[in-house]
C-alpha cells in the first residue's frame, strides 16, 4: 500500500483517501457495488454489501403498514425493481437475481394473502382463493393457519409465478433485448 500511496502522491499528484483505499483480493473489496468470485475464471457479482441495501430498500417498499394496496405497492416496487436492474444487471451470476424475485413474490403474496384474512377472515381465505383465475374451484385448499407446506401447490395454482407479473410488477432478472 506504501508503494502504491507514493506512486499516485508524487508521480499522478492523486490524493488518496486512506479510509476507503486498500489492498486486497478482489473478491473481498468491493467498487461500485461490484465485487469479483474467487474463483479460477472470476466472474463479476453484486458486493454483499449492495445486496443488504436491497434487501432493506425492498422491506421498506413492502410494509404492511403504510396503508397502501397492493397494487401501489408494486408500482413503487416496479419503479425502484427497473432502475436497480439497470445497474446490477450486469452481474454474471444470475442465480442471486432469480432469489430475490422468488423473495420479492413471497413478502408480496404475503401481503396480498393478509389483505385477504382482513376482508374475508382467516377461515374464508381458502373460499377467497378458490374463487381466484386458475385454481378453478378445486377443494384441494385446506383452511388452516397458519400456512402450512401442504397447501403450497394448491397457493400456488391461484397465485402463479406471472400473477404478480400481471399486476406491472418488475423482475430483477436481466430481460433478453427483443
Amino acid at each position: 500500500m506504501a508503494g502504491i500511496e507514493k506512486f499516485l502522491g508524487k508521480r499522478l499528484k492523486l490524493k488518496v483517501n486512506k479510509a476507503k483505499s486498500a489492498v486486497a483480493k478482489p473478491r473481498i473489496r468491493k467498487f461500485l457495488g461490484f465485487s469479483f468470485t474467487g474463483e479460477k475464471e472470476p466472474r463479476r457479482r453484486i458486493a454483499p454489501q449492495a445486496l443488504a441495501r436491497f434487501k432493506a430498500n425492498v422491506r421498506v417498499l413492502t410494509r404492511r403498514t403504510d396503508g397502501k394496496s397492493l397494487a401501489q405497492i408494486i408500482k413503487e416496487l416496479s419503479i425502484y425493481l427497473i432502475g436497480w436492474r439497470g445497474y446490477f444487471g450486469l452481474c454474471q451470476t444470475p442465480s442471486v437475481l432469480r432469489t430475490f424475485d422468488e423473495w420479492i413474490t413471497r413478502r408480496l403474496l404475503a401481503i396480498d394473502l393478509e389483505a385477504m384474512e382482513a376482508r374475508t377472515g382467516s377461515f374464508w381465505r381458502a373460499a377467497a382463493l378458490r374463487r381466484r383465475p386458475g385454481l378453478g374451484g378445486t377443494n384441494r385448499w385446506q383452511p388452516t393457519w397458519p400456512l402450512a407446506a401442504r397447501e403450497q401447490p394448491a397457493l400456488t395454482e391461484a397465485l402463479p409465478n406471472g400473477f404478480f407479473g400481471s399486476l406491472g410488477l418488475a423482475s430483477v432478472v436481466a430481460q433478453p433485448p427483443a
